[in-house]
């Protein structure tokens, strides 16, 4: 059977954590932290049940950070003029060959937790993602433990050369490094080095990624003289024993970071080498950009690619009430040849809470917005954790304030998780009824994904341009649209509105003659997120009538 992939992304070092102290700033004794270990045999059941094929563990490799693990002969421990917070950001890479040590029971054991933890996973019926960081460095990178015979990352650079295609890092020759608007704390750096969000100076802003360096594929950004590929740069090979390296611990996948700051040559010579030894292993970029997208899927070979700036912001306008829900048929359409790569989401770890402030500021709000996303095609569909469960994001934790976030920088407790783990029985005593409803109606969603033949491979008709605005349908608050495989057939409305409605959908006559199946005035159909049966007009001369409720929706089958 094809699987339609659902991606739970859990931040590693939050999930387990049930410190109540929270206080802001606060170091690992103070705040805690969550552990490998806490993705019990039970934790991974639960998160299968909730519809998921895969999960993302978020910063599963070494970064810096401002805890001390040197008795453990780690040298992450970072500068705090060059951290980003106590717990430091896991996209700070220190030691590519390497798991956190704040994850792991036993330090010394690291490694091995974490290919139990694959064991474990796949044991569960779920698959393992883990980031690959390719575009940049912590400011202090130095592996502790890298396979016999590897240099380190910049150990051969000739600082003295602004750019050479054998050096890993761009420098500023001659140059210090220093702050616009915040304090380095006595940290030095010299020659300094090119900052990660592409900052070729010597001079970094808080709004930088001024704890990172960026990594030199061969492009010269420097004196603008173009890609030096040949020969193969030195980071290439680097990386490319690195992306093998944890291949080989037996994981499924990789979420690319920034994937579109690399060039996509990179991407072409690494994941083709990757997948001679490892065919079923899958790549996930994050790109921002749609003039590149084809190129990153044809050229690069990725499988598949966030959908950002396209469905996730225009399903944010809708449930903010910035857009108009026909909207959605515009993204679809733009991206049509290659909807299949695009991997569909609500939240992420960089993306405000749903439920938070800053977004909906309510979880009940992306209720309609859960169905479009997760049943308009056969691509990915990811959830961050405790979205199920409504998290607010709107602690302030420290390094990242109060800004509708989960933090990814600070030792911290997310409350609905700690309450829906309660002590890792999972029996939902602490959680809310609200929480407890939304949390079913996720599985729900989720686990019809792969339940429904029509979800998981079928066609899809979208039902907007026959439904422009009428007495029974308002395509400013609704969306409507078909999926179906063989004589199964599912009809998808979508209720944007703040308020319950009584929708009429108009299905044409095109439908009847495009599938070959005959119009019924009336047919029993199956709601499929209720239960409910209902006895419904299916037919080109009388539209479809349901109610629906706010924020919500119905997916109703009906067997042919």
């Amino acid at each position: 059977m094809n699987e339609k992939i659902i991606i739970y992304q859990v931040f590693t070092r939050l999930f387990g954590n049930d410190c109540r102290t929270c206080k802001p700033w606060g170091d690992k004794v103070t705040n805690g932290c969550g552990l490998m270990n806490d993705f019990t045999p039970r934790s991974l059941q639960q998160i299968r049940q909730l519809g998921a094929t895969h999960i993302w563990y978020t910063g599963i490799i070494e970064h810096a950070t401002q805890s001390d693990n040197s008795i453990y002969g780690i040298r992450s421990v970072g500068h705090p003029g060059v951290v980003k917070g106590m717990a430091g950001s896991v996209y700070a890479i220190s030691d590519y060959y390497d798991v956190d040590p704040d994850l792991a029971t036993s330090k010394l054991a690291r490694m091995e937790e974490f290919e139990n933890l694959v064991k474990r996973t796949h044991k569960a019926g779920l698959k393992a993602i883990i980031d690959f960081v390719p575009n940049h460095v912590a400011r202090q990178y130095h592996s502790d433990v890298a396979p016999a015979g590897t240099e380190d990352l910049g150990a051969g650079d000739d600082q003295n050369l602004g750019f050479s295609p054998r050096n890993n890092f761009y420098y500023l020759p001659g140059q210090e490094l220093h702050a616009h608007d915040f304090d380095l704390k006595g940290y030095h750096e010299y020659p300094a080095k090119a900052t990660g969000n592409n900052n070729f100076s010597a001079w970094v802003g808080r709004g930088d990624w001024y704890e990172t360096v960026k990594l030199n594929y061969g492009v010269d950004y420097i004196h603008n003289s173009g890609n030096h590929f040949d020969p193969i740069p030195d980071t290439w090979h680097k990386m490319l024993d690195i992306l093998l390296f944890w291949a080989a611990k037996g994981i499924d996948g990789f979420r690319c970071d920034m994937a579109e700051m690399v060039p996509v040559e990179f991407w072409h010579y690494a994941i083709a080498k990757v997948k001679e030894q490892f065919p079923d292993i899958i790549f996930i970029a994050e790109v921002y950009n749609p003039d590149e997208y084809r190129n990153y899927i044809h050229t690069g070979g990725f499988d598949y690619l966030y959908d950002k700036v396209g469905l996730y912001d225009t399903l944010r306008n809708v449930i903010c009430g910035y857009a108009g829900a026909a909207e959605i048929t515009q993204c679809w359409q733009r991206i049509d040849d290659i909807r299949p790569h695009m991997l569909n989401f609500l939240e992420n770890h960089d993306e405000q809470r749903l439920a938070s402030e800053f977004f909906a500021g309510d979880a009940e709000k992306g209720r309609a917005a859960l169905i479009v996303s997760a049943c308009m095609g056969t691509n990915p569909m990811m959830i961050y954790f405790g979205q199920e469960l409504g998290e607010r994001g709107m602690d302030e934790e420290g390094f990242s304030g109060r800004d509708g976030r989960t933090t990814i920088f600070d030792y911290w407790t997310i409350d609905t998780i700690r309450r829906w783990r309660n002590g890792g029985k999972f029996d939902g005593r602490k959680l809310t009824p609200d929480e407890v409803s939304l949390q079913q109606f996720y599985s729900r969603i989720l686990n019809l994904c792969n339940q429904e033949k029509a979800i998981r491979e079928g066609e899809f008709y979208d039902l907007t341009y026959v439904n422009q605005r009428t007495e029974e349908f308002n395509p400013a608050t609704q969306y409507a649209f078909i999926r179906r495989s063989g004589n199964e057939l599912l009809l998808v409305i979508a209720n944007f509105d703040n308020y319950d409605t009584n929708l009429g959908v108009v299905i044409p006559r095109h439908v009847f003659d495009l599938y070959q199946i005959p119009e019924l005035e009336r047919v029993q159909a199956q709601g499929l997120i209720t239960g409910d049966k209902f006895n419904i007009s299916f037919c080109s001369t009388e539209p479809t009538r349901l109610f629906v409720p706010a924020h919500s929706g119905r997916i109703l089958k009906i067997v042919l």
